[in-house]
């Protein structure tokens, strides 16, 4: 979205876009928990190439790290590293279930566990929820920071919901952990979800930490003791991207996150010792919630404010830390929640055309408008 955004921003001669990516392959990351419940098809991926803009350059490699004093881009298998005047950091999150001990195995070993953030298991989950009529269905959240930090609460009450549907709701037990206070950050959203919960009988456990998965006794060890389950939807640590964290000075910031993201103003979006690197998306540290929604917000941004500099003017502060979320509670009906970084915007407030947006309207939007760099409510 915002090389396409640059293309037409910056329509002039001198100018060339390079856009990077290790895969051709963009899926649409929300469809992974509505997949499981046939709510979506799987087939959610289009080729990159077909969404970029004919005058971009793609360039299909790995970016091993990056030379800010030399401004090169440093690649897998290219021998030529791409040199830049200006630099777009969207590299997003790396799952790491290998760092959950036995999570892994469990996933690849067994057919009750499916770490969901990973295409493969939430397309293989669909098939080994035919086989799920009671049990435990344990949900837990990793103590780092995650992308779509609503995606685990929607899997939780659609799986709920599912079950009710299917006729075993009073046979099955339904359990989200996460090592925090709540399980939603954002007030008033927040009441209204345990409102929910506590009229469907969904447990929450706060302050609860993984440690590590047994996939032969079917426990989780937690800080707060160990968990039965009888189905498992983990969601895998999520850390930086390599590329930038190893090799690269750009998330070197004495943030809480330094270290791991790309440290950036933000409001600018402008890296915060790099006047010609900006970042966006879940890869760097302003304190919003990590989500598409937000993603689209500052891509605008970004490529306003390198439209800017490039005419020697300062950037601009237009990004206010917008979020938004669609709760799915149960099949057709949804509550949004959107905020930035002072307020909440939206109601609290389940309703079926919510749904509607979410699952039927959404997708082609994405596709169709927004990863092609047009927008009809930029900012």
């Amino acid at each position: 979205m915002t090389a396409n955004l640059l293309r037409r921003k910056l329509d002039q001669t001198d100018v060339s876009i390079t856009l990077v990516d290790k895969s051709v392959d963009h899926f649409y990351q929300p469809s992974f928990y509505l997949i499981p419940f046939g709510y979506l098809e799987p087939d959610q991926s289009r080729d990159v190439r077909d969404l970029v803009h004919s005058e971009v350059e793609f360039v299909h490699d790995a970016v091993t790290g990056v030379d800010v004093d030399e401004q090169v881009v440093h690649l897998e298998e290219s021998d030529e590293a791409p040199t830049y005047d200006y630099l777009v950091v969207a590299t997003g999150h790396r799952l790491a279930p290998e760092t959950t001990p036995g999570m892994v195995e469990a996933w690849e070993d067994t057919d009750v566990v499916y770490p969901f953030y990973h295409y493969d298991a939430a397309v293989a989950m669909q098939d080994g929820l035919r086989n799920f009529d009671g049990g435990t269905f344990l949900v837990t959240l990793p103590e780092t920071p995650i992308k779509c930090p609503g995606a685990p609460l929607k899997m939780t009450m659609l799986a709920e919901d599912y079950a009710r549907r299917q006729g075993f709701r009073d046979d099955a037990e339904f359990i989200m952990t996460r090592n925090a206070d709540h399980h939603f950050g954002v007030q008033p959203y927040r009441d209204k979800l345990y409102e929910i919960w506590d009229e469907r009988d969904i447990e929450f456990r706060s302050h609860t930490a993984v440690e590590e998965v047994d996939p032969d006794g079917g426990v989780v060890h937690t800080s707060d003791g160990d968990i039965d389950y009888d189905f498992y939807a983990p969601v895998s640590p999520q850390y930086g991207q390599e590329a930038i964290t190893e090799n690269s000075p750009l998330t070197e910031g004495d943030d809480e996150h330094g270290g791991e993201y790309v440290t950036i103003d933000q409001h600018t979006l402008q890296h915060d010792e790099y006047d010609n690197v900006f970042a966006l998306g879940d890869c760097e540290n302003a304190p919003h919630s990590k989500t598409a929604a937000a993603a689209r917000k500052e891509a605008h941004v970004v490529a306003e404010n390198i439209a800017r500099a490039m005419n020697g003017r300062d950037p601009k502060p237009g990004y206010d830390g917008y979020a938004a979320c669609p709760l799915l509670t149960e099949k057709g009906k949804a509550m949004v929640a959107e905020f930035d970084y002072e307020n909440s915007i939206s109601a609290p407030v389940e309703s079926r055309m919510n749904w509607i947006m979410d699952v039927n309207v959404l997708p082609s939007v994405y596709w169709n408008l927004w990863m092609r760099g047009y927008d009809p409510l930029p900012m």
